[in-house]
């Protein structure tokens, strides 16, 4: 198989869809691999060390998307990329559809089979493609939430851990999932107040073995929420449902009466956000302020440390690419449920039910529209 990696577009997006390991891996089960100049840089990866691992450098995204037969990125296809792809042509990266109807109609125009990281599922019922991201996204948001609540950049002016004879700040962990346990890993180490909430029980008692009384777990409730918002100096948002759009759990009117300089982390933005007054941002202009309130919302979080994050990414994302590439991508989708559930679109249809039912489309069944 051809497979080609573009240099991401989005904005301050230096991730790559392959490293030159990855590259390496797929060369020798006998694919051949292009790779846009300078795809690279951003994880200190050069042309060269692409081209000694067997890729073929060339020098526009346009020449990958002509040729390529599967295309390998990181973040969902700008509007200038989705212009270029062409109908069974097959795309593996981050789509993110359910709060984004006009990908979702470009892709379904493009003719392409789009499968998407984000719901690819393992064995054990986890996401193993959105893990390695949500761990350096739940690490980051602490990083993130206790500079904006630095009080030139519009908080409270709280140290996170405080000092001895002042208190630390209260955060408050909106899920106990991946985002949220990472986050409590660095809020731990920090010294803050945590205060961790989630709807299932078997979580929180996770939560507790993990962690014990370095931090509280809640049940979440209406009531709890709101107490625990309004009281709080950091609020992270990691709640996930998968494939389908973010609660709303934060009301825009539990924004209103939140403490003015309090921040809001909110990790959910890729799926629309767990807060009303969440949008997304970028790493250019990352925070807004709603009713005194700070909004952290950058959609690609992770894309602020590539290196990381691309390795990662890879280590995960890496034996299905192979997979498809060997068997071919009907095959190896029909061979592999789990695979088969990151399958988002395929001939114009949506066969993910979460995005279907969430932006109003018929849903197609994977296997029947594989088996046509």
């Amino acid at each position: 198989m051809l497979i080609g990696v573009p240099k991401e577009i989005k904005n301050h997006e230096y991730r790559v869809g392959l490293t030159p390991t990855s590259v390496r891996e797929l060369s020798k089960h006998g694919h051949e691999v292009i790779v846009e100049s300078d795809a690279g840089r951003g994880i200190g990866a050069a042309n060269a060390q692409y081209s000694d691992a067997g890729a073929s450098v060339v020098d526009t995204a346009e020449e990958i998307f002509a040729r390529a037969e599967m295309i390998v990125k990181v973040k969902e296809p700008q509007a200038t990329e989705r212009a270029l792809l062409r109908e069974g042509q097959v795309l593996y990266t981050y789509l993110h559809l359910a709060p984004d109807p006009e990908q979702t109609r470009d892709l379904m125009k493009s003719g392409a089979t789009c499968i998407a990281y984000e719901t690819v599922t393992s064995p054990l019922g986890g996401l193993p493609l959105l893990a390695p991201m949500s761990k350096v996204a739940g690490r980051m948001s602490i990083q993130a939430g206790a500079y904006c609540l630095e009080h030139p950049h519009g908080g409270l002016g709280m140290l996170l851990g405080g000092v001895p004879g002042v208190d630390p700040a209260k955060v408050v962990v909106l899920g106990a999932g991946v985002v949220g346990t990472h986050a409590t890993h660095i809020a731990v180490g920090m010294g803050a107040d945590i205060w961790v909430i989630d709807n299932s029980s078997i979580a929180i008692e996770r939560h507790w073995q993990h962690f014990g009384r370095s931090t509280n777990s809640v049940f979440s409730t209406a009531d709890a929420l709101e107490k625990h918002v309004l009281e709080a100096d950091l609020v992270i948002g990691g709640v996930l449902i998968p494939g389908a759009e973010a609660p709303k759990l934060i009301t825009a009117e539990m924004v209103k009466n939140m403490k003015p300089g309090s921040v809001i982390v909110d990790v959910a933005i890729d799926q629309g956000g767990c807060c009303e007054t969440s949008r997304p941002t970028t790493h250019e202009s990352p925070t807004y302020v709603v009713d005194d309130v700070v909004h952290y919302c950058v959609a690609n979080m992770p894309g602020g440390v590539p290196r990381t994050s691309t390795f990662a990414l890879n280590n995960v994302t890496l034996p299905f690419a192979i997979d498809l590439a060997d068997k071919g991508p009907r095959q190896a989708l029909l061979d592999d449920a789990h695979l088969r559930n990151g399958l988002n679109v395929h001939a114009g249809r949506i066969t993910c039910r979460e995005v279907a039912d969430d932006l109003g489309y018929e849903y197609a069944d994977p296997v029947r529209m594989l088996d046509s």
